[in-house]
């Protein structure tokens, strides 16, 4: 499995959303990955994606409060800092949305690929089994995929509110702006609190996931 995560990153992201989805998996399949294998590895990664997110949105917020304590002189080089730290927040807030579509690709193509396989069982128990199986699978994926989404969702409101005020200070860089501020920054405090422990949730949710699909037969 070590080898399969470090091959995965040299593979366009893109090529598994595409019309080659299909010739994709058949190429990993052949390489020795089932569907599965991928599927626990892009919720892997969409953790990682989630995680880095978090730290770069908790990292913007100490940015912004710091830029409601500068003087007028040290406003211009703090708003530079601001505007980078809304770029790489933006960035994350993509990579995490890129990751959430990419297990939900996967996701679709094993879970066709299980139902139609059903009717191969001549064993009328078994296919019993795998069906419940695949029932409860995707009852838990249904849950992850909700978690991961409304944290997903959380970050755009925040972003708002960013955009909105790195634009305020390109357009006032004065005292007057920095007043404004203070009580946005007091409000951005609790969004993003609220932003990262729902994004905690859906990384916990993610490892049960994850543990509940490795040990599955």
């Amino acid at each position: 499995m070590k080898r399969f995560l470090l091959l995965l990153p040299l593979l366009p992201l893109g090529l598994a959303l595409s019309g080659c989805q299909s010739a994709y998996y058949g190429a990993m399949e052949k390489a020795g990955y089932a569907k599965r294998d991928i599927l626990v590895s892009r919720v892997e990664k969409a953790q990682e994606a989630q995680a880095e997110a978090k730290e770069q949105f908790a990292d913007a917020l100490q940015a912004f409060l710091a830029v409601t304590r500068v003087e007028g002189g040290e406003l211009r080089k703090k708003y530079d800092e601001l505007n980078t730290e809304l770029k790489q927040s933006e960035a994350r807030a993509k990579a995490v949305h890129e990751r959430i579509a990419a297990i939900d690709a996967v996701a679709t193509a094993l879970f066709e690929e299980w139902g139609n396989e059903l009717a191969l069982y001549s064993n009328p128990e078994l296919r019993r089994q795998s069906q419940e199986q695949l029932g409860a699978t995707r009852i838990r994926y249904t849950d992850l995929m909700a978690t991961m989404r409304r944290a997903a969702a959380g970050m755009e409101p925040v972003l708002v509110t960013f955009r909105d005020q790195v634009l305020f200070l390109k357009h006032n860089l004065n005292a007057q702006s920095l007043r404004a501020l203070d009580a946005t920054s007091r409000s951005l405090q609790g969004d993003i609190s609220q932003l990262i422990a729902e994004m905690e949730k859906s990384m916990r949710e993610a490892d049960n996931f994850i543990r509940q699909l490795k040990i599955a037969p």
